[in-house]
């Protein structure tokens, strides 16, 4: 079950609210983007 964000508001909305029609049921944009989680870097020796 993936997360996405809506581009226009910011709120997270699961992939189970948008299962059926993709729009916001906050603001109603059509616009979403998955986060990425956080990447640590390693520095080489």
């Amino acid at each position: 079950m993936a997360d996405y964000k809506c581009f226009k508001c910011g709120k997270t909305i699961s992939s189970k609210k948008l299962d059926k029609r993709f729009t916001c049921p906050f603001c109603n944009s059509k616009i979403f983007y998955k986060p990425r989680t956080a990447t640590v870097k390693i520095k080489a020796v």
